[in-house]
């Protein structure tokens, strides 16, 4: 059987890739046999302790910065792959909302991922083909009260990711979107209600509990994430464009 996922002598690139599902996505590519990873995040010394074999650009900034998109198409104007992986954490009813925590949200988890897919869709329009997968999140489909700009930035991605597919299909450029439930991954350390529960229950617990609601009752690991990315990024899943992977052990049911 001929083996449809290589990524030998491939450039990709991945956001956010300093823990979670983006260091999971890099590793995950780096086994696979890509020759170079561009790697995006706001904490360099995650990045730096990933340990790959491959070749690496580590670089350090927000994917909101559209600064930081200008320098990549010049100094890296042509990739293979993409993971639009970034995002940060946030909660809120709509009604009682600040403005400036919306904001903060939406300029990461949506404008940013507006920003990196841009990018590199120009860079493989340049090569005539492509593969991208989004992260996006089982409440960008499930209304989920309190999550404020959360679920909406990440209903905007999706869709976002259903148009990008319409127009790179004419340039052989496939994207998709896995939109997960919950991943045990240091996402959740940013939300105090968090850390209070794992400084009175441990973080094994806490976890454990909050997957009550999930059917499977458990939450994904950052590496099963990461195999579905790569099948959505390899030419196993070449006939696979504008969909969105749920991928929430039945939560979204």
């Amino acid at each position: 059987m001929q083996n449809n996922t290589s990524f030998a002598g491939s450039t990709a690139l991945v956001t956010g890739a300093a823990s979670g599902i983006g260091a999971a996505c890099a590793r995950w590519l780096d086994v696979q046999g890509v020759q170079r990873l561009i790697l995006i995040d706001t904490d360099l010394a995650g990045l730096q302790s990933l340990e790959l074999s491959c070749e690496t650009d580590l670089i350090e900034g927000s994917v909101g910065d559209e600064a930081l998109w200008d320098r990549l198409d010049t100094s890296h104007p042509q990739i293979d792959f993409a993971v639009v992986n970034a995002g940060v954490g946030g909660s809120g009813l709509i009604a009682e909302h600040g403005f400036e925590s919306w904001r903060r949200v939406m300029s990461v988890n949506l404008d940013g991922a507006f920003l990196t897919l841009s990018y590199a869709m120009r860079a493989m329009q340049r090569r005539g083909s492509g593969s991208v997968v989004v992260t996006s999140s089982a409440t960008g489909i499930k209304a989920v009260a309190g999550i404020g700009a959360y679920g909406v930035a990440k209903a905007g991605v999706s869709h976002m990711t259903r148009i990008a597919a319409l127009e790179g299909a004419p340039h052989g450029i496939r994207v998709n979107a896995v939109a997960p439930g919950g991943v045990d991954t240091a996402l959740w350390d940013g939300s105090p209600d968090f850390r209070k529960a794992v400084e009175a229950n441990g973080r094994e617990a806490t976890i454990k509990a909050m997957s009550g609601d999930t059917p499977r009752g458990r939450f994904a690991t950052a590496e099963e994430l990461a195999g579905q990315i790569g099948f959505l990024l390899s030419d196993a899943a070449a006939n696979i464009t504008g969909e969105i992977l749920v991928t929430d052990g039945g939560y979204s049911l």
